[in-house]
């Protein structure tokens, strides 16, 4: 009876540990979650906060990499590194205020750019000219990075800036793409337009927000403030 007892107190004793232990484990995973996405906040409002016209002259002569094919979904070390060792080279800004979206753009499409802000599909783009074209994440906190993109609709505007000008563009396409259906970010003759890719359905297929260019401005304090 009292090797019964003993058994029974002992399975008591183990069942509690791993329902503790697995407590635990959840409430790291909660909060790792939080963690990382205070980072990815911190570095994105560091680099919109730090970047100067002559950062974004730099910017323009930097290596960087296009081949969006290998992009993976972003993991922790590429966040830290985003917050604590951050080389990526800022362009400018975008933001969509309907959706609350406010990010640096960053060159190429590295581990980094795309912990950081939205990255530049193409090299030598220039904001107002051509298809400007845009790659950024979409995460499972539906705030950062290009997670607001998805919540994006037709008529809401577009505002890109490398502190000397402002470049408003209008949505006017939003569709659910292949990943193969690369020709999205082609130029195209006579049309000065913007296309924002991010993932769609579990990284399945890609959404595809487009826009036409509307009016470009003398960058101003007023109109800097929608950054």
């Amino acid at each position: 009876m009292k090797k019964t007892g003993r058994k029974k107190t002992t399975h008591k004793v183990l069942s509690t540990i791993g329902i503790v232990l697995l407590f635990l484990v959840g409430l790291a995973l909660v909060f790792n979650q939080q963690i990382k996405d205070r980072l990815v906040a911190f570095s994105t409002q560091n680099k919109i906060e730090q970047v100067t016209t002559e950062q974004i002259s730099k910017a323009k002569h930097a290596n960087a990499s296009f081949d969006f094919d290998s992009v993976q979904s972003v993991d922790t070390q590429q966040i830290v590194k985003a917050a604590t060792n951050n080389d990526a080279a800022v362009m400018g800004k975008i933001a969509i205020p309907a959706v609350n979206l406010s990010l640096p753009i960053v060159k190429g499409v590295s581990e980094t750019a795309l912990a950081t802000g939205a990255g530049t599909m193409k090299p030598n783009q220039v904001m107002g000219e051509g298809n400007y074209a845009l790659a950024g994440h979409h995460m499972n906190n539906p705030y950062i990075l290009f997670s607001p993109v998805t919540r994006t609709q037709i008529g809401q505007l577009i505002y890109l800036t490398d502190l000397k000008k402002v470049y408003v563009y209008k949505i006017d396409h939003k569709q659910v793409i292949q990943p193969t259906q690369v020709s999205v970010i082609d130029d195209q003759a006579d049309k000065k337009k913007i296309t924002l890719i991010t993932c769609a359905q579990k990284g399945t297929h890609r959404w595809a927000v487009q826009g036409q260019l509307q009016r470009v401005e003398k960058a101003t304090k007023a109109n800097l403030a929608v950054f």
